[in-house]
């Protein structure tokens, strides 16, 4: 019964009670769809407690897209690299002594090229590790998209996606390979690399010249845009080593391979690598083996070291040893890479580099 002195319209009761299932109505279906999209869906209603969406611990990654923004991220890089050694505005400085007592040497080049490099990549990929060679100074941070287009050579070759676990993925960068040449303007040796190592093993590689806008890449059980050489000399080879120790490799080299064996000094483990393949720049000299026998870093040889590998050739420590791309940021016991030889009997060839290489 109604309080005294209000009467109740039978039609605004009507209207309220209409009311009242329309609200009923809407709060039970948003509900009803939230438990569809968890169950049917394998989602989750927004604001839902059950665990982070899948990018919080990283998720998967595509390694054709990996590959994708490695070969853009080299070649945005190298477009830096070609500025700043064009404008003879190098700002030339030393970050210190190499092992060997040489200055270790960083310009323009190398800071600008890691930044568009790091922050192409980072920004593409957040939940993978990124190692490179120049410190990243967040000041300088930068958002670089990625428009999502991976090239026709990568979808020709790499015909499906290949994704892994993002957190089993670190990514070496070395954004001027040869910055000793590249002040004193020996353009050819100069290179941009980017490897994509995963759970410690190089799968992919991009080796881009800037100052010939050459690029090899490689995914190892992908495809690749370069191939070895049709025939290599195991007997007398000729042997790819640095410049700054030429004298060391040789006179082993002799020793082992004869006085037929040629060195050629070369500046750049990119460049190096390079030499072993059928590389279509004229500026690019041709070698059988590339040697080295001190330390190295892996941003160096990371990218090579993939490109061989999905070529079927090896890049080893002077002991045989496979290089792991995790942890450390250096090998110690120098290097031997090879392709179309027997690798392992070479490795045996040089007992005397490997002491060498671990002085």
């Amino acid at each position: 019964m109604a309080p005294m002195g209000i009467r109740l319209s039978p039609l605004g009761v009507a209207v309220f009670c209409l009311l009242g299932l329309g609200v009923l109505y809407h709060l039970y279906s948003g509900f009803l769809a939230g438990r569809i999209s968890l169950f049917g869906l394998g989602g989750e209603p927004a604001g839902g407690a059950a665990g982070p969406p899948a990018a919080a611990d990283g998720g998967a990654v595509d390694l054709r897209e990996m590959l994708a923004v490695s070969v853009l991220a080299a070649v945005r890089g190298g477009d830096e690299v070609r500025r700043v050694r064009e404008s003879n505005v190098l700002h030339e400085k030393s970050k210190g002594k190499t092992r060997e007592g040489a200055d270790d040497k960083m310009t323009s080049g190398d800071v600008l090229s890691n930044r568009k490099m790091f922050y192409l990549l980072k920004t593409a990929f957040p939940s993978v590790q990124i190692n490179t060679e120049e410190h990243v100074d967040a000041a300088d941070q930068e958002v670089i998209l990625w428009d999502h287009k991976i090239p026709d050579d990568i979808l020709k070759e790499v015909t499906t996606p290949k994704e892994v676990p993002a957190e089993s993925v670190t990514v070496w960068i070395d954004p001027l390979d040869a910055t000793q040449e590249y002040t004193e303007d020996l353009r050819k040796y100069v290179t941009t690399m980017v490897c994509v190592a995963v759970n410690g093993k190089p799968v992919l590689g991009v080796i881009h010249k800037p100052f010939s806008e050459y690029t090899a890449w490689a995914m190892v059980d992908g495809g690749s845009n370069v191939k070895a050489r049709s025939s290599y000399n195991e007997k007398t080879p000729r042997i790819v080593v640095s410049r700054s120790h030429s004298g060391m490799v040789k006179q082993v080299a002799l020793q082992t391979f004869g006085n037929q064996t040629t060195i050629i000094p070369a500046g750049g483990a990119g460049y190096k690598v390079l030499a072993l393949l059928d590389v279509p720049d004229k500026s690019q000299e041709k070698a059988d083996l590339y040697i080295h026998v001190t330390y190295i870093k892996k941003w160096d040889i990371c990218a090579g070291n993939a490109i061989l590998k999905a070529l079927g050739g090896h890049m080893t420590t002077l002991s045989g040893e496979e290089i792991s791309y995790t942890g450390s940021d250096g090998i110690e016991g120098g290097l031997l890479a090879s392709i179309r030889m027997n690798h392992q009997a070479l490795v045996r060839k040089l007992p005397d580099l490997e002491k060498t290489g671990h002085k």
